[in-house]
């Protein structure tokens, strides 16, 4: 039978920033509480794009099954939305099967959405405003946009970052139509059942050690065939979402001959950094989550068996 807390399903989250050792723990933690994996990261759902976006391995796939990884094209976009509708349909799948889901990643706003029970309302839209919106962005920037967030919904602005154009543009349309910040939106959609309960552990990582991590990795992606497997992805010309994958996007300049290897390889470290930072800022927010070391997060995990 599945774990059970205050008469609902239970889910082990493990969240974290990159290249903090997530897999390698949601893979111990299944093993250890008969789970399965249900990944919360925005770029691993994307088809071939493997190395760049550190899928687990086919040998660590062979250890836990891994859901919601490797089923989207790169030309397509996949949203928030979507994921926490398929989310919660493996969930629901795993529970009913008498086994644990084991929710693991990096992108905050899976994560919350799922812990917070947001249910997210993509049907109130004006094509007229998302065309104005969208042609501030293009002519004067990203900036220009979020600068509007700042206005109408300061706290949103705090929460979203400028270049995250899809989910500033977002912001801005859905305060404008329903006359409510993001805060209260996301208030207002708790209020239905919750369908899971979960307990929520972060990775806690030295960041000088956290950094020097981020470095070997990306080495590793190199050598492992990350620069013609970023090649075959921009040359399929990827949508919005895909196109702007850290380990990709770097190497458009070194592909055009405008600069050499080495600086396309220190943009993608630098970037992962700039991310890693992002995410513990954002991961640091929620009371929800238990920071702890890898080891006493698997003891807790132990406690739970």
């Amino acid at each position: 039978m599945p774990l059970i807390l205050n008469d609902l399903p239970l889910v082990v989250c493990i969240a974290g920033p990159t290249a903090s050792g997530k897999t390698g723990l949601a893979i111990r933690a299944a093993e250890m509480l008969g789970g399965e994996i249900v990944s919360a990261d925005s770029m691993q759902v994307y088809k071939y794009m493997d190395i760049g976006t550190a899928k687990p391995t086919a040998e660590e796939r062979a250890k836990a099954v891994h859901h919601l990884i490797d089923f989207v094209d790169p030309r397509d976009e996949y949203s928030v939305v979507q994921y926490v509708e398929d989310a919660r349909r493996v969930i629901s799948d795993i529970h009913s099967r008498g086994r644990v889901p084991i929710l693991a990643g990096g992108t905050g706003q899976y994560i919350s959405a799922l812990v917070e029970n947001i249910s997210y309302d993509e049907t109130e839209s004006d094509p007229a405003l998302h065309a104005e919106l969208e042609m501030i962005a293009a002519s004067k920037g990203p900036a220009a946009l979020h600068d509007i967030l700042k206005e109408i919904d300061p706290e949103a602005a705090g929460q979203i970052h400028e270049n995250n154009l899809k989910r500033v543009l977002r912001a801005v349309e859905m305060r404008k139509l329903t006359g409510l910040s993001l805060s209260e939106r996301n208030a207002k959609s708790r209020l239905r059942p919750a369908f899971a309960r979960y307990r929520a552990f972060g990775i806690d990582i030295d960041r000088k050690e956290l950094y020097d991590r981020i470095d070997r990795r990306v080495n590793a992606m190199i050598d492992s065939g990350l620069i013609e497997e970023a090649r075959r992805v921009l040359g399929m010309d990827p949508g919005r979402t895909a196109s702007q994958a850290i380990g990709y996007k770097e190497f458009i300049p070194y592909f055009e001959g405008s600069c050499d290897l080495e600086t396309a390889v220190a943009l993608i470290k630098k970037n992962s950094r700039n991310y890693a930072k992002r995410q513990l800022t954002w991961f640091r927010r929620p009371q929800w989550i238990e920071w702890m070391s890898a080891g006493d997060i698997l003891k807790e995990i132990g406690k739970l068996s």
